[in-house]
């Protein structure tokens, strides 16, 4: 079996496939925020919270820093420029594949009507 090794964006879409680390991220676009509030705002518990954040470190996406007993979180620096590029070479590939179906069933049509 072919397996396909890209660990920086098998991590990153993991990280994204979730609703609530996809809104955390939102978030943090807004502005640095503590995992209490974070918490807070998502309705869940600092030990939920704390999970969903150490998942989205791991991935590069967001960073954390301790001061006192706050732990803060921010974006990470590295951003989702390849997951980008991934997404937008497969966006170009289907892309060209409906436009060959397109084109095949309008050929179908036309055979069809001809008759």
């Amino acid at each position: 079996m072919v397996q396909y090794l890209h660990p920086p964006l098998d991590l990153s879409f993991a990280a994204l496939s979730d609703a609530t680390r996809r809104g955390i991220i939102d978030q943090l676009g807004r502005g640095d925020a503590s995992i209490t509030s974070l918490a807070d705002k998502f309705q869940m518990t600092l030990t939920g919270m704390k999970k969903h954040v150490h998942v989205l470190e791991r991935a590069g996406l967001v960073v954390t820093q301790k001061v006192g007993r706050v732990r803060t979180c921010k974006l990470g620096k590295r951003g989702l420029k390849a997951e980008a590029e991934w997404i937008e070479t497969h966006r170009k590939l289907f892309e060209a594949r409906f436009e060959t179906l397109d084109e095949i069933i309008n050929e179908m049509k036309q055979e069809g009507s001809g008759d």
